[in-house]
């Protein structure tokens, strides 16, 4: 598997990562963030998508919409 690095959060302090990923292979991305452990969340996402136990709930800061997008329109991520 080679993994395309997209972007890292521009606020970063070096200790606290999030960043976007592409996997070259299958298109998919990957998604480094916080842990969600809010029950309040957690039980609105879970409503509407159940979480399974393999699954986490990951959050990303909103500045991070642009390095999203980009890892989507780079072809890479194309419907397979």
């Amino acid at each position: 598997m080679a993994l395309k690095f997209v972007g890292i959060d521009p606020e970063t302090n070096g200790g606290n990562c999030p960043s976007v990923w592409v996997d070259e292979a299958s298109g998919d991305l990957l998604f480094q963030g916080w842990e969600v452990t809010d029950e309040a969340t957690l039980s609105e996402v879970a409503a509407r998508s159940p979480i399974a136990g393999h699954e986490k709930v990951v959050r990303l800061p909103a500045r991070m919409r642009a390095i999203v997008q980009e890892a989507c329109g780079d072809g890479a991520a194309d419907l397979r």
